[in-house]
């Protein structure tokens, strides 16, 4: 049986919605906390591959706002090095079953992912 993986942040609500979501379900979980372990690049490629760059980032978020990012033109890798740094920049939680992605709180893509995995 597959697990899910989420990709998010202890203290973020979504985060914590998606593995309490999980949870109740019984669905087997692993949480990465991007605080303590960063993504590696090959699944963040697989998030952006299929929700592109802009649509893995949180660009009304305040992370985004206080680090004056709207102003800014940035290339791909500088926008990745960015959220490398400072994981508050995504839309969380990431989250991974099997061949199946979410970004953000989206409970119907979680049930699709629940009732697969």
């Amino acid at each position: 049986m597959p697990t899910v993986q989420i990709f998010g942040l202890k203290n973020c609500p979504a985060s914590r919605a998606a593995e309490r979501f999980f949870k109740e379900r019984r669905v087997g979980l692993q949480f990465v906390d991007l605080k303590q372990k960063p993504m590696s690049p090959g699944e963040i490629r697989r998030f952006t591959d299929k929700f592109r760059l802009d649509g893995i980032v949180n660009k009304e978020g305040k992370p985004w706002i206080e680090a004056g990012l709207q102003y800014m033109k940035m290339q791909d890798a500088e926008l990745l090095a960015k959220i490398e740094a400072e994981p508050r920049l995504l839309r969380l939680p990431l989250v991974r079953c099997a061949n199946r992605l979410s970004v953000g709180h989206d409970e119907a893509a979680w049930k699709s992912m629940a009732s697969g995995a």
